[in-house]
């Protein structure tokens, strides 16, 4: 079944994710937990000790549902964050999960102002995505995505999250990381890791694996040189276009008619300046 807000958002209804469902022996409580949370399918709000979702003692908590931190909506094929989750859930969240949709853009993400943690893994951005600016950022996780250009992103980074001490972008074509290619080897991976930590300094964790004192020292040293210098797409299709549209030919456009060949001549502007005649040095004794 579906359900369509005021604001037209649909959002996907199931009767199992409502927490209004968990037997708690108090009806007030439970419209009050079907009217915040009917909307949203897998959605999982945990408390700072436990998980709310089938907890024996529900109503114990009451509308202190406000004070709830992390919130998970996984594999829903949303393309988009759903604005319902933000006006609702926005002012409260601290950790957003939204792995496994089919998420392009991260339109809406700025009704999450308190943000600090976002994990955004198996989706579908790409170079073309704009991030949005979260001062209290610090950890992104954006493995197996299809991000390619590895200097625009990091600009962004920068820009949009000063706080950033946390990044993965495993599975990303721009991740030399041989899981997914196998044409990269652990150099390529090492040079990589050195550009990223040289633009963020503050990273303390890249791809899951700490980042090294060593690395840091080397990556003050020779971080800058460890771009990888890309060709861009616009100008290999110029390039081929132009190819395409080029009047020469390496043969003329009709074939001559006979008798119409003209020959031509010149003189030669070289001479031999050796002391000996070379001329009999390809014959052979035999033929002397």
């Amino acid at each position: 079944m579906e359900e369509t807000s005021e604001d037209g958002d649909n959002s996907s209804v199931s009767d199992s994710c409502s927490l209004g469902s968990v037997g708690s022996g108090n009806n007030s409580l439970d419209e009050y937990l079907d009217r915040k949370f009917s909307h949203v399918c897998i959605l999982t709000y945990w408390t700072k000790d436990r998980v709310v979702c089938g907890v024996d003692r529900l109503d114990t908590l009451g509308t202190s549902l406000i004070d709830l931190l992390p919130l998970s909506y996984i594999g829903q094929d949303c393309y988009a964050i759903p604005s319902i989750l933000g006006k609702i859930y926005g002012d409260q969240t601290r950790r957003l999960d939204l792995s496994f949709n089919t998420i392009r853009t991260l339109d809406n993400l700025e009704l999450f102002p308190l943000l600090e943690e976002l994990i955004l893994d198996n989706n579908e951005l790409n170079d073309l995505v704009s991030f949005i600016p979260l001062p209290n950022l610090h950890t992104l996780s954006l493995n197996k995505n299809h991000i390619l250009d590895l200097e625009k992103l990091l600009k962004q980074l920068t820009s949009c999250y000063p706080e950033l001490t946390y990044l993965s972008l495993l599975g990303n074509p721009a991740c030399p990381d041989q899981l997914s290619s196998l044409e990269k080897d652990e150099e390529d991976y090492q040079r990589y890791r050195y550009y990223i930590i040289h633009q963020i300094p503050k990273l303390k964790f890249l791809d899951s694996t700490p980042v090294k004192s060593s690395e840091k020292s080397e990556a003050k040293r020779i971080g800058v040189y460890m771009k990888v210098a890309r060709p861009k797409v616009e100008v290999a299709h110029e390039a081929s276009d132009d190819a395409t549209d080029s009047r020469y030919s390496p043969l003329p456009p009709n074939n001559q008619k006979e008798g119409t060949h003209r020959g031509s001549f010149g003189k030669l502007r070289q001479r031999y300046t050796g002391t000996q005649s070379e001329g009999n040095r390809f014959i052979r004794d035999n033929e002397l």
